[in-house]
């Protein structure tokens, strides 16, 4: 796990992201055990019920599953869900801002995709 959180976004969103972002780049497969919130806890040095809340939360979207006595496991699917959801965050918080841009300036969506397309930056 690393070991820094930041203090941008509230820690229980920053514990759930390090579990899917372990999902996406294979450190942690579908199937496969992830972190309890005490170890989570532990590593942090936070509260449990903090780490908690962020489980839960991949608990709500079907990312994680919990298996009584066990642990939370990673959900058959789950890379699938945190794509899609990583996919339209990344539309909101990055292409709508270019795009509202490019109109007030007057550039076109062919003159747009040649600015991405581009392989030099000035």
């Amino acid at each position: 796990m690393e070991s820094n959180l930041k203090d941008d976004k509230p820690i229980f969103q920053q514990i759930a992201e390090k579990i899917e972002t372990s999902i996406l780049d294979g450190s942690i497969q579908e199937g496969d055990r992830v972190p309890s919130t005490n170890e989570f806890a532990k590593f942090y040095q936070i509260n449990p019920a903090t780490a908690a809340k962020g489980i839960n939360q991949l608990v709500d979207q079907e990312i994680v599953y919990k298996k009584r006595g066990i642990g939370m496991f990673v959900a058959e699917g789950a890379r699938e869900i945190i794509l899609g959801k990583r996919k339209d965050d990344f539309y909101k918080d990055f292409i709508v801002p270019i795009k509202t841009e490019a109109g007030k300036l007057g550039i076109s969506v062919d003159e747009l995709k040649g600015l991405l397309e581009r392989g030099d930056l000035k």
